[in-house]
């Protein structure tokens, strides 16, 4: 995928784009709102990050502009400004989507993949993989008739290895194909996520009458075992 970042705060440009780097997300930045929109207009992008705040031209000025120009790539609005008047200011603007500041990257790449594949119609709005479905725009999950709604980081763990049935991930491998981090966090942060799982699905459920899906492979990591 390749992003149009436009922010002129540089210490959230080196993070958004050491984290789409991790993605193998390739990011064109730009610091100001005029470079930025010419930048848009000129280039071809599979999306467009887009803060309010910006010199010259700021982000509502932007957009406008782009959407008047009839250019239809997916863009998610970054901004501090989180009332409602503001947020409906941003979609009013043209915007598929916003984040509010502070965010989590990946929570910002996820919401890029999606806005680019329901573009293109290559995404499946929900997933079905052994006993459980998984709705990918609500964050959904159905379970043995339970249904619950997951976190961001809840929702890739299970996306990868719904998508991947039977195969066994160690739990760098999910650090990684999840949430984008390239190095060992020192933390059981799969292991405590893999438990919220089973204990939203499965282990309050009186319905549940068979082990749940998700199996911990001793000294690996886990799989999705891939009974349908």
């Amino acid at each position: 995928m390749d992003v149009l970042l436009i922010e002129d705060e540089q210490k959230i440009a080196d993070f958004v784009i050491s984290g789409f780097a991790a993605a193998n997300i390739t990011t064109h930045h730009e610091s100001d709102g005029f470079r930025g929109l010419n930048t848009a207009l000129i280039k071809t992008f599979d999306a467009i990050v887009l803060d309010v705040g910006l010199p010259l031209l700021d982000g509502f000025q932007v957009i406008q502009e782009y959407r008047r120009k009839e250019f239809t790539t997916p863009v998610i609005m970054l901004t501090a400004r989180t009332e409602l008047d503001d947020r409906l200011k941003v979609f009013q603007s043209g915007a598929d989507d916003y984040m509010p500041k502070p965010f989590f990257v990946e929570e910002l790449i996820i919401r890029l993949q999606t806005l680019v594949q329901r573009k293109v119609g290559s995404i499946e709005k929900a997933i079905e993989q052994s006993g459980i479905s998984l709705d990918r725009f609500t964050r959904v999950a159905t379970y043995q008739g339970r249904s619950v709604t997951l976190t961001q980081r809840e929702f890739m763990l299970l996306e990868c290895l719904m998508l991947s049935p039977g195969q066994i991930f160690s739990r760098q491998q999910i650090l990684k194909r999840s949430w984008g981090i390239e190095f060992d966090t020192g933390t059981n942060i799969v292991d405590v996520c893999i438990q919220r799982l089973r204990k939203k699905l499965a282990d309050t459920n009186p319905k549940n009458t068979q082990p749940f899906p998700i199996e911990s492979i001793r000294g690996v990591g886990y799989r999705l075992n891939a009974f349908q």
